[in-house]
């Protein structure tokens, strides 16, 4: 096993840890998941894509809600199985390059929600909550703001988990009427966390590679989001 597999099996460790830590926190009940709630993971776990990459860091977010609901002795049961997966979205999401012409095929995952959300009966009545997931789409094209990285991440989340949740649990049109104000309050905050969390651990790491010269975590860091070299920058 090369140098590089190691660091990077090293760093994805890290970050479960580090995410089943914070996963302990819990910050408001979803509803409609009854005895569910958010955590801090919401904010950290979409930066493992940027600072592990996309695919590393969906994998990292995955185990992380996998080993949380078996060590928190959660039932396997479809609600929990549901929230395995829109992480791993945003993570991937958050990751990518918008640069590689591949990469566009996350723009799939918004296409396809709204798409599966109208053809619904339920959501059919409110289509217009699938709105939300256009943003993704849009920021998508922008992402080297970080703050619209963060906003397409969570909005990605949002509608992977959202159409999972109405297939699932034939949520009411009513119900999905009244949660539009909610969830602008909710993943505008979210996207705020993210784009927090970022910044905060970016620079943290940097400090520990710069001022405590620990040079393992240099492959981490992006320089690009460095406060003290970019404080002016829009996109930071």
């Amino acid at each position: 096993m090369s140098k590089d597999i190691k660091k990077k099996i090293l760093f994805i460790v890290i970050f479960v840890v580090l995410g089943l830590a914070v996963s302990q926190i819990h910050l408001s009940p979803i509803i409609g998941a009854k005895g569910q709630a958010f955590t801090p993971l919401e904010f950290f776990g979409p930066t493992s894509g940027m600072f592990l990459g996309s695919l590393p860091g969906a994998v990292s977010v995955f185990f992380v809600k996998l080993f949380n609901a078996i060590f928190s002795e959660q039932q396997f049961n479809l609600t929990n199985i549901i929230r395995l997966f829109p992480m791993v979205f945003a993570a991937i999401y958050f990751g990518l390059s918008k640069s590689k012409n591949f990469n566009k095929l996350i723009l799939l995952i918004p296409i396809i929600a709204i798409s599966l959300f109208i053809a619904h009966p339920e959501g059919r009545q409110v289509w217009f909550y699938s709105l939300y997931w256009l943003i993704p789409i849009i920021a998508f094209f922008k992402k080297d703001r970080l703050i619209l990285n963060a906003l397409g991440s969570t909005f990605t989340a949002h509608a992977v988990g959202s159409v999972a949740f109405l297939y699932a649990f034939n949520l009411s049109a009513p119900i999905w009427l009244g949660l539009i104000p909610i969830v602008f309050i909710e993943r505008v905050s979210f996207a705020i966390g993210i784009w927090a969390t970022y910044l905060v651990l970016n620079n943290l790491l940097d400090f520990l590679v710069t001022k405590l010269k620990i040079s393992l975590f240099q492959p981490l860091v992006n320089q690009n989001y460095i406060l003290s070299k970019n404080f002016f920058r829009l996109n930071a």
